[in-house]
């Protein structure tokens, strides 16, 4: 597993966290960064699983 995977994913928890802390106390600005934590997160997952298609596909070769 690649570390981008690892590291996107720990930041859509922190997002998810945030958002919901935001939400929760009524702050408009640490949800707003929650939700952009959380699609950071997605990208650098996205870009994880990239990278290890790309590793599986050379090892297979």
């Amino acid at each position: 597993m690649d570390k981008d995977r690892v590291a996107g994913s720990a930041k859509q928890v922190k997002g998810a966290v945030k958002q919901a802390v935001g939400k929760a106390v009524g702050d408009a600005k640490l949800e707003s960064e929650g939700k952009a934590d959380k699609v950071e997160g997605k990208v650098q997952n996205a870009i994880g699983g990239f990278k290890d298609t790309v590793k599986d596909m050379f090892k297979r070769k």
